[in-house]
């Protein structure tokens, strides 16, 4: 089978390697589609944290089952999507149904082995049926199930205020599913192409460009009081470090970005706020289920998050491009 392999940073490859063989308890997928994320170009440019090379990229998939066991409740044929946190189920996390926080965690695409390639075979109780879905629907659920979770960690609620720093897709993600929760949503980013796009597609109610003044724009639009929740979704460190000034007081901040190092912040201003700190780490099937359930009901603009699409065959030539700003790349899908 045709297989993209991430050599080294900055290097993949087209390699022809066996299919796999199903194991019992297992489900063979033929992948279809395959969403590319940030963190398959932070793996490609050398700056993912959990990652050893050589390795097969892609966590965001669906397909068709190939092979399942009879009881399984799949058919050849059956579309598919993949949870890619594959999860021990035994451990302190696993035992709190907090699976995506798993001790053991091993996630495709970056522990082992991805969905660059045509068939993966998974065990069952990480593969759900896409009823419903089209198959481009499918690969997008699990990083819209990243902001789901967000948004659910950070409690947001009818009528709060909310900040959502950085407009990629998880930010997008962020803003979708707070949005739909009735709060009112504000995004900051440098891109102005970015913000656009939130304000077009993602119901939020105000844009602020990084830069000279913004920080008092986002006190004229709360009158002076900030953010019930903040989510930071940048992956910088200075962004997550100066998004703590835009908490309310009582207010939430939810770490959604994860960088190498230690993040500071004041703590006379963190205590006098009362203030709650959150990370938020990949997803849940609750949150996935919040997914699929607001894709049936046309609440997530699918079709205009999917802005690129790649071959799977052609990913050594074209997946450099996905790093160019100027592409204004918000989500590609590779066809397999």
């Amino acid at each position: 089978m045709l297989t993209v392999l991430c050599e080294s940073p900055g290097l993949l490859a087209v390699h022809d390697r066996p299919k796999p063989e199903r194991l019992p308890g297992e489900v063979l997928l033929r992948v279809r589609r395959v969403g590319v994320c940030g963190t398959d170009l932070h793996i490609f440019t050398g700056h993912q944290p959990y990652l050893a090379y050589p390795r097969v990229m892609g966590h965001e998939l669906s397909g068709v089952v190939e092979e399942a066991d009879p009881d399984s409740g799949l058919q050849p044929g059956d579309a598919v999507y993949a949870m890619p946190y594959l999860s021990c189920g035994d451990c302190i996390a696993c035992r709190q149904g907090k699976s995506n926080c798993c001790v053991r965690m091993q996630v495709l695409g970056v522990h082992r082995d991805g969905a660059f390639t045509e068939y993966l075979s998974l065990p069952r109780r990480f593969v759900g049926k896409a009823e419903g879905l089209t198959l481009d629907q499918a690969a997008m659920l699990e990083f819209l199930a990243v902001g789901a979770h967000a948004v659910r960690r950070g409690e947001v609620g009818v009528g709060q205020r909310v900040l959502v720093v950085g407009a990629g897709p998880i930010g997008l993600g962020v803003m979708i599913f707070s949005a739909l929760r009735g709060a009112a949503v504000a995004a900051l980013d440098s891109r102005e192409e970015r913000l656009d796009f939130a304000l077009r597609h993602t119901g939020i109610a105000a844009a602020v460009p990084l830069g000279d003044g913004d920080e008092d724009e986002l006190a004229r639009i709360t009158d002076g009081e900030f953010f019930d929740v903040v989510f930071d979704a940048t992956g910088n460190p200075a962004a997550m470090e100066r998004g703590f000034r835009f908490i309310a007081h009582g207010g939430r901040y939810v770490l959604v970005s994860i960088v190498q190092g230690d993040i500071r912040f004041s703590d006379p201003e963190f205590h006098k706020r009362e203030a709650t700190l959150l990370s938020s780490r990949n997803a849940t099937a609750e949150d996935f289920a919040t997914v699929i359930a607001a894709m049936r009901q046309g609440q997530v603009p699918h079709a205009a998050l999917a802005t690129h699409r790649l071959a799977l065959d052609d990913l050594p030539r074209s997946f450099p491009s996905l790093l160019d700003p100027r592409q204004g790349v918000i989500k590609a899908l590779v066809e397999c």
